[in-house]
């Protein structure tokens, strides 16, 4: 798969350097972490807390979403990512003042475990084996018992880092938990979590286009997510893409119009003076959409 191009409009330089430098704070407090195995959480709340709240703030979600796109160092630029999107999946849900901050830093802290695993394996570009795959899920325990050491923290955060895996079927890991077992933040947390991977490139993928990121969540290609967490993210992103252009898979152009509340994925589509609505009309389909609301002659649509 070729490389996506970002979302959007293309950041300005100050808005990406504002993220750069909280993305290479990121990582010298992961270098440091994996060196003594402590939380620096005093530091993280100073320093990264609050470039996350003024991001979400201040940028528009598409722009936000290009500025978040990992393109080099992958996991301290994840760990701010993966704030930045659970604390507007708990906006989106309304959720109090002193929960937001919870779910932020717990986000921020989820793959905290990762740190003690050896940076082969977090780095193996192709399949893990399946002794490989079991160390690497140790990392939620390891995660859970670093955040419960770690003075200032609260057992929700922890739980965070050990259930982020964890899915609404209990197919997850590491303790296969369904449903109510596992923590309001943890769910929203798994669903950052893996979204802001599917959107970026790692050492062994590429970047998925957003449209088929936001399709494959719906369809449950990721896993069982909280279906309020998954409706609540593909409703926003969706929203945020009308006025975009697209291609239909007969090849046709249109502009996204609207965004049906019962059928997402599928909205109304604008081609000249004809409206085709796709939640009807299902021998077409949204094939691409365009990094732009102008330019449908870019090579790469996202």
């Amino acid at each position: 798969m070729e490389e996506v191009k970002p979302y959007g409009n293309e950041p300005s330089a100050e808005r990406a350097a504002f993220i750069q430098e909280a993305a290479q704070t990121m990582d010298g407090i992961w270098q440091r972490i994996r060196a003594t195995k402590q939380i620096p959480l005093a530091e993280l709340r100073q320093r990264i807390v609050p470039v996350i709240r003024e991001s979400v703030e201040e940028l528009q979600l598409l722009e936000l979403l290009a500025l978040l796109q990992a393109k080099t160092n992958y996991w301290s630029r994840h760990s701010v990512a993966v704030g930045v999107l659970s604390l507007l999946i708990g906006k989106w849900l309304r959720l109090p003042e002193p929960e937001l901050l919870q779910v932020t830093t717990a986000a921020i802290l989820h793959d905290v475990g990762k740190s003690q695993i050896h940076t082969d394996l977090l780095d193996k570009p192709g399949p893990l084996t399946p002794d490989e795959f079991d160390t690497m899920k140790r990392h939620t325990l390891i995660g859970f018992d670093m955040i419960k050491k770690t003075f200032g923290t609260s057992h929700r955060q922890a739980l965070v880092a050990l259930q982020h895996h964890e899915r609404m079927d209990g197919s997850g890991y590491p303790l296969g938990l369904g449903g109510d077992k596992i923590d309001p933040f943890s769910r929203i947390v798994a669903v950052a979590d893996v979204f802001h991977a599917m959107a970026s490139k790692t050492v062994y993928r590429n970047p998925s286009p957003l449209y088929e990121v936001l399709l494959q969540m719906e369809g449950g290609a990721y896993g069982a997510f909280d279906p309020e967490i998954v409706s609540l993210l593909i409703s926003k992103f969706m929203q945020a893409l009308i006025g975009y252009e697209v291609r239909l898979t007969d090849g046709t152009s249109a502009k996204i119009v609207l965004i049906h509340p019962h059928d997402k994925t599928r909205p109304l589509v604008q081609a000249e003076e004809r409206f085709i609505d796709l939640s009807k009309d299902y021998s077409l389909q949204i094939e691409q959409v365009y990094a732009s609301r102008e330019d449908t002659e870019m090579e790469t649509p996202f």
